[in-house]
């Protein structure tokens, strides 16, 4: 026993042992890292894509997905869906679409509340949907996003000369457009924002009809509304949405002459 073991260690000793050796072990890693990447150039795996184009918005449907195979390395370190569970119930983000044969990618896949609704498919009954026009300057760079609160004044000429002052307070905006109608916080391609919307009661008991009162203002020539934009805790704790200054509403409803039928 002890004639092997010392035989073994003259062996390891010899330099042209540690070199061979060495070689070999180099060439063996070689073959397993060439192998692997062999194996994954050549390995397919099915991974799911549209049948047909799907618009931005829309939910993806089973009956859409369809199967390819693909090498497995062109899904490596990519943002491709590999599984088609991830798809179930789920929507292409606004902005984006999926071209007919494209692949999903998880950055243009959404939940629905991650979806903005249409405001006309939620307007609380006894309710009217007032449309401000305004540009970037008055949104401060289009800084104005649909849940802040906001305040609405009011600038106007009267024979003593002009008049400006807070006519509306504690005001949601509900909505934010561009020239096209685009949202602005949600379409990558609108541009900046040109309307701002609010949802307000026209016949709500014990409440304003600021619906009404903020479109006489339209029908009022010299009349000017700017938004005004408030802190985080004016939205986070708003109070009651309100006419602020009853002589700024006296100055509405006495230039504005109504017909009725």
């Amino acid at each position: 026993m002890g004639n092997i073991i010392a035989t073994i260690k003259r062996f390891l000793q010899n330099k042209n042992t540690v070199t061979i050796l060495a070689v070999l072990a180099g060439i063996i890693v070689l073959w397993y890292f060439y192998n692997r990447r062999v194996d994954e150039a050549i390995t397919t795996i099915r991974i799911p894509y549209a049948i047909s184009k799907i618009d931005t918005t829309k939910k993806i449907e089973n009956d859409n997905i369809g199967y390819k195979e693909i090498t497995q390395v062109t899904t490596k370190d990519s943002d491709i869906i590999t599984n088609a569970a991830e798809l179930d119930g789920k929507y292409i983000c606004m902005g984006t679409s999926v071209p007919q044969n494209g692949f999903f990618y998880r950055s243009q896949i959404c939940d629905r509340n991650e979806i903005p609704s249409s405001i006309a498919e939620n307007l609380k009954e006894g309710y009217g949907l007032f449309s401000m026009s305004v540009n970037a300057r008055d949104t401060y760079g289009n800084s104005i996003a649909p849940g802040d609160r906001i305040d609405i004044y009011m600038s106007t000429t009267v024979s003593e000369g002009r008049v400006w002052g807070k006519l509306i307070e504690s005001i949601e905006v509900k909505g934010v457009k561009d020239a096209g109608g685009k949202d602005v916080h949600w379409d990558s391609t609108a541009g900046d924002t040109a309307f701002l919307l609010f949802e307000l009661p026209e016949t709500v008991e014990g409440q304003d009809d600021l619906f009404a009162l903020l479109n006489m203002t339209k029908y009022v020539p010299g009349i000017e509304l700017t938004p005004v934009l408030r802190g985080s805790t004016y939205t986070q704790s708003p109070g009651d949405t309100q006419v602020s200054s009853e002589e700024l509403r006296n100055l509405i409803t006495e230039n504005f002459v109504e017909i009725t039928y």
